[in-house]
């Protein structure tokens, strides 16, 4: 593996869109017990329905610590790839290396900072140094080279691509605080466009409302191909969420593409709020000497957050009503994919979903 200090976009490459083949997924093993309730028993069983479901379209690698990697091995199908590897905790979509391509298919990976969602500012857990390494590994078991940015903070889970020039980020995020203070709008858009090959970036106002991530993009929209996107959405005037997607709507009608195409939003129904049980709070370990979740704090729960996998939608389920709604919305949007729901409450407390644990590594040539 070489480290790279050029830039992306230089060289030719970009990235592309999850909708796109792909050659596998990268997931880490839950553990952390001020994250995952009841030492991590419920959410391991999600784990390894979302585990399983990807695995039949794509290979599946799995990073375990060394006090877990027996039992992820014991826990999964033989197909599934364990590997040993050090982290915090187990998202891997934001502390995954974003895989950049060209157009002769080759595949490099890309290092950002990461600290924890806002480090000292709003982060929520020190130390983080363990995940900070995660994606320059990654990129070593892969054998493809790799790019240091780790002076720019940003997680997979903020940005989405369409693969032909078009990227779609959070105000609410990319601007916050504790992530890249010091850089303007215009100086944070010029490193998405050096380093993603994003010919149009698109700002999307808000998240998700109560969104940890500080409203990362992944939860409230995501491109389902060129021109298409699906949009979180409420009908219900009183919830909170109604004005933040109604500002995301109205951003995304009066936008064009990196293609000058106009873009089409399939609004994609919110379940109903998902509250923190006192149950699941009395079952997670203080941080600090401080609880991690208060009981009837309202979780972060959306449809969007699926993973987009060779054959299939993998699609978090909270049985709702509208869980139904969800996957015929998506299936329409993906018609040559099977929609696979997954019970996902207990993978949402430890605070993201399908589409935060899991990272796509594209197809490509090495």
């Amino acid at each position: 593996m070489n480290i790279l200090h050029s830039l992306p976009r230089e060289d030719g490459f970009y990235m592309p869109a999850e909708f796109e083949p792909h050659e596998g997924c990268f997931l880490i093993w839950p553990e952390r017990p001020d994250s995952w309730a009841g030492g991590a028993y419920a959410a391991r069983k999600a784990f390894v329905k979302v585990i399983s479901a990807i695995a039949r379209w794509e290979k599946v690698t799995v990073f375990a610590s060394y006090n877990q990697y027996e039992n992820a091995r014991a826990s999964l199908p033989p197909q599934v790839r364990v590997a040993e590897l050090s982290t915090d905790d187990a998202w891997a979509r934001d502390v995954s290396p974003v895989i950049v391509k060209n157009a002769a298919g080759e595949i490099r990976g890309i290092d950002w900072g990461f600290n924890a969602w806002g480090g000292l500012y709003d982060g929520l857990y020190f130390p983080w140094d363990r995940d900070n390494h995660v994606a320059r590994k990654a990129c070593d078991l892969l054998d493809i080279d790799c790019y240091d940015r780790r002076d720019f903070i940003l997680e997979g889970g903020s940005i989405h691509a369409d693969g032909e020039g078009t990227v779609m980020v959070t105000e609410e995020c990319l601007l916050s605080p504790g992530r890249n203070p010091d850089l303007s709008r215009e100086e944070i858009e010029q490193v998405l466009r050096d380093n993603l090959g994003a010919e149009k970036v698109l700002w999307l106002p808000y998240g998700i409302w109560g969104d940890e991530t500080n409203g990362h993009v992944d939860n409230i929209c995501a491109f389902t191909a060129p021109g298409e996107v699906v949009l979180a959405w409420t009908d219900d005037e009183r919830d909170p969420q109604y004005e933040r997607s109604m500002a995301d709507l109205n951003y995304l009608q009066s936008q064009r593409d990196a293609k000058g195409r106009p873009i089409t939003v399939h609004k994609l129904p919110l379940p109903r709020p998902v509250y923190v049980t006192e149950a699941e709070c009395a079952a997670l370990e203080p941080m600090d000497g401080e609880p991690t979740r208060s009981p009837g704090e309202r979780l972060a729960a959306s449809y969007v957050n699926f993973y987009i996998a060779n054959g299939g939608i993998i699609l978090p389920a909270f049985g709702d009503p509208a869980d139904e709604q969800a996957a015929a919305v998506l299936q329409r949007c993906f018609p040559g994919r099977e929609i696979v729901p997954i019970p996902a409450r207990d993978i949402l407390t430890g605070g993201g979903n399908i589409h935060c644990i899991t990272s796509q590594v594209p197809k490509g040539n090495r």
